[in-house]
């Protein structure tokens, strides 16, 4: 596979699981959707690493060791959102973190999330 195709991989792949997301969230399934939103954001560094480096992207779900890898700047606000991101990974997999999770996975939570994640989505590509 060339680059671009990769690239193009992963810029599609993340804006499908953005798309599922929402729908999750539609649904009050928050839990869930921000696990897609964890995915969104993951693809989309995948993808920057990939332009950026040519070479297939580290399989990792840690989301700052995948800025890292692929050079970003990134101020210690961002870093620190990619930290929480990749909990909502971690804590809607893992069954004994997932009722503590779910609970505190309310509406506003959530909706607070999927707005900053959107924002970082849209940062993100403008990097590709």
């Amino acid at each position: 596979m060339d680059k671009e195709k990769v690239v193009s991989f992963w810029i599609e792949s993340s804006k499908d699981d953005w798309k599922v997301s929402n729908h999750l969230f539609e649904k009050g399934d928050y839990s869930y959707s921000l696990f897609f939103g964890h995915l969104t954001i993951e693809k989309i560094l995948k993808a920057i690493y990939a332009n950026k480096k040519g070479d297939t992207p580290p399989y990792t779900h840690r989301l700052v060791y995948l800025s890292e890898k692929a050079s970003l700047k990134l101020t210690d606000e961002q870093l620190e959102l990619l930290e929480t991101i990749t909990d909502f990974n971690m804590e809607a997999r893992y069954p004994d973190e997932k009722f503590s999770f779910k609970i505190k996975c309310t509406k506003s939570f959530t909706e607070m999330y999927l707005s900053k994640i959107k924002e970082m989505k849209e940062w993100l590509s403008q990097k590709i």
